[in-house]
């Protein structure tokens, strides 16, 4: 039974994915403070915020907005963090693994807007 945002397991796994981001950003390049690593950040941190903005709203079509809100930052984080690998910012290895989660994330998310899209 669902009691709070905590309980849903895509909050579980995005919020998981973004304490991963903060740890590996920290090891970007110091020219990168205002450049990927902010933006890195905010699109994982995004992620979670949003599952949990839309659990606290009132109606269901209001979540199904915030997760829609959620996995397009979810999209835009993948995209950073291929570009991330690709300038030599993570390690291939580690952004496969990012990747992967966040591919996790992706079809989590999808599941639960079409279960909640089907009830209304």
């Amino acid at each position: 039974m669902i009691r709070t945002f905590k309980d849903l397991l895509v909050w579980q796994k995005s919020y998981e994915v973004c304490l991963k981001i903060y740890r590996v950003s920290k090891d970007f390049p110091r020219i990168e403070q205002y450049g990927i690593t902010p933006q890195i950040r905010r699109a994982a941190l995004s992620v979670p915020s949003n599952i949990a903005e839309g659990c606290g709203r009132k109606g269901t079509k209001e979540f199904i907005q915030a997760l829609y809100i959620a996995y397009g930052s979810n999209c835009e984080l993948e995209t950073q963090i291929m570009i991330a690998r690709d300038l030599n910012f993570i390690d291939s290895q580690k952004a496969e693994e990012l990747i992967a989660d966040i591919a996790s994330v992706e079809r989590m998310l999808k599941a639960l807007i079409k279960s909640l899209e089907a009830k209304v």
